[in-house]
């Protein structure tokens, strides 16, 4: 699913034009993103929660020429999916598998 397809199923789940839809989706990015810019959790219930993360600068080693760099300060981006959120994802013969001491990956991506 793309943001196009987004905006579609919000239009006709909430039967409102691709317009209103658009501006309801793009609202709703731009104040994610903005809670993020400001180092804020972004916690939605049912979903999961959105935090930024400080990586420090550090040493690294390219595994090309074995040479050491300097990897620099970065911030990430990351989304912890909540339980109920993953429960729904899985097919019923795998909900016994997950129990309340089961890890949940964080995935984390780059973020500028």
């Amino acid at each position: 699913m793309n943001k196009g397809d987004l905006i579609n199923n919000v239009a006709k789940a909430a039967e409102v034009t691709k317009v209103q839809a658009a501006a309801a989706v793009d609202s709703v990015l731009e104040s994610i993103e903005k809670s993020l810019k400001k180092g804020d959790r972004v916690t939605l219930v049912g979903f999961g929660t959105f935090s930024v993360s400080l990586r420090k600068a550090r040493e690294g080693r390219n595994p090309a020429t074995g040479k050491t760099i300097k990897i620099p300060k970065k911030k990430w981006f990351a989304l912890k999916p909540e339980k109920v959120f993953l429960i729904n994802l899985t097919s019923p013969c795998l909900l016994k598998k997950i129990s309340l001491h089961t890890y949940i990956p964080v995935w984390r991506l780059s973020f500028l």
